[in-house]
């Protein structure tokens, strides 16, 4: 009987022509910086030495004023991780502004969350910008205050005419957490132009006045102090929603 041997089948290894380089490129990367302007109706918030009126005509004075920025991102890229807390307070210029690597490239929006989510507010108390030291969380209730203000009016029935505004809530329909989202005017401002090794800087204005009105009219007289959450408070939370836009971009 003939015996048959398999047969060695050779897989030949096909070269492409010139080599391929080995890729290894690092994602090119400029700078973005974030500033927040603090104002009264357009002009520079100033803290204590300040007097305004609202909408009614009641006069009053600022002497704090504070909110938690976190998730932010340009057109869709999140640019911070969601772990990471900046608590922007007029009385502190160092924590107006903060800065990012972003990939190269041309962006038309912003965006980020104004409060601190529930996960965060069931916690307890934590470090850096939550730290309680930064008086912007309740002992008497666990949970973070979102956004604070303070100041005096002749029309607040409180001892010392002040006036208190301390907007909280993260759960069911009195959640105050905000997502907000701000679209380059590019009719009138330049887009955000990251470029390698450059640095863009993007002004928000944050306009205390439209904490008055809204979809809730606020009065001094009715209510100067808010300071648990509730109802009151996410309605307030629903008119500073609308306190930010984008008033200036420079790329430098």
């Amino acid at each position: 009987m003939k015996t048959i041997y398999p047969s060695l089948f050779c897989f030949a290894v096909i070269l492409m022509a010139g080599c391929q380089k080995s890729i290894n490129e690092e994602m090119q990367t400029g700078t973005l910086k974030v500033t927040f302007k603090n104002t009264v109706k357009g002009n520079q918030m100033a803290l204590n030495s300040g007097n305004y009126s609202n909408q009614h005509g009641e006069q009053y004075t600022i002497s704090k004023f504070k909110y938690y920025i976190s998730n932010i991102s340009v057109t869709g890229v999140p640019i911070v991780p969601n772990s990471l807390y900046f608590l922007v307070d007029e009385g502190n210029p160092a924590s107006l502004s903060f800065s990012f690597d972003v990939p190269v490239n041309k962006y038309h929006a912003v965006s980020f969350t104004l409060g601190v989510d529930s996960t965060r507010n069931v916690s307890g108390a934590q470090t850096g910008a939550l730290d309680p030291l930064n008086d912007m969380f309740w002992t008497w209730s666990s949970g973070y205050i979102m956004a604070k203000m303070e100041g005096t009016s002749p029309q607040s029935t409180v001892v010392n005419n002040k006036v208190e505004y301390h907007i909280g809530g993260f759960a069911g329909a009195n959640n105050v957490l905000k997502t907000i989202s701000l679209t380059i005017p590019v009719s009138t401002i330049s887009p955000v132009e990251i470029r390698e090794g450059k640095t863009s800087e993007v002004f928000i204005e944050a306009d205390f006045d439209k904490w008055w009105q809204g979809t809730y009219d606020l009065k001094i007289a009715g209510n100067p102090a808010v300071t648990h959450p509730g109802a009151l408070a996410k309605s307030i939370s629903d008119n500073y929603a609308g306190m930010f836009s984008i008033v200036d971009i420079k790329n430098y």
